[in-house]
């Protein structure tokens, strides 16, 4: 089992890549003092927790200064892979709380860490991880997995013909 985290005052939550467009390594990172943690999460991941948290943080006051974007720290070694990501709203503190568990396999018990937020950093971190998600390869319109600059074999053409546009 991996190492556990709870993180409930970090200086700084970021998502970044590592590797060219098509061939990129997401990586969810945060620092509490000395502790860095660094985990790989998919791009899909990071693109529902950027809608989840944009909702969270539209749903309360106005946020207050927004960070700035957030670039990678190094080392950018992962200490596991993300498997479920719960994301909820403390009132009484007012902190976004992110619940993030290791992906296992089922007769396993992963680690978990518990990142508490603020709505700040919130805000911020859903505004880079859409901006990184968009900047990837755009989706094919008919079967939406993602065009590379030679194209694809689409399945909805059997592979056999390019994706009427």
């Amino acid at each position: 089992m991996s190492e556990g985290y709870d993180l409930s005052a970090p200086e700084r939550i970021t998502v970044g890549t590592l590797g060219p467009v098509g061939d990129r390594l997401f990586l969810l990172q945060c620092r509490q003092g000395p502790v860095l943690l660094t985990l790989k999460i998919e791009k899909q991941q990071v693109a529902v927790v950027a809608d989840y948290l944009a909702r969270i943080v539209r749903d309360q006051e106005r946020p207050g200064h927004l960070p700035d974007e957030v670039p990678l720290e190094e080392p950018a070694d992962p200490a596991w892979v993300v498997g479920t990501i719960g994301v909820s709203y403390d009132e009484s503190d007012d902190r976004v709380v992110l619940v993030i568990e290791e992906l296992v396999p089922e007769d396993e018990t992963g680690a978990i860490a518990r990142l508490s937020i603020s709505r700040e950093q919130a805000a911020g971190f859903a505004i880079q991880a859409t901006r990184l998600v968009e900047s990837g390869r755009p989706p094919c319109p008919l079967c939406g997995s993602p065009l590379d600059p030679s194209g694809h074999e689409c399945p909805r053409t059997n592979g056999h013909r390019p994706p009427a546009v």
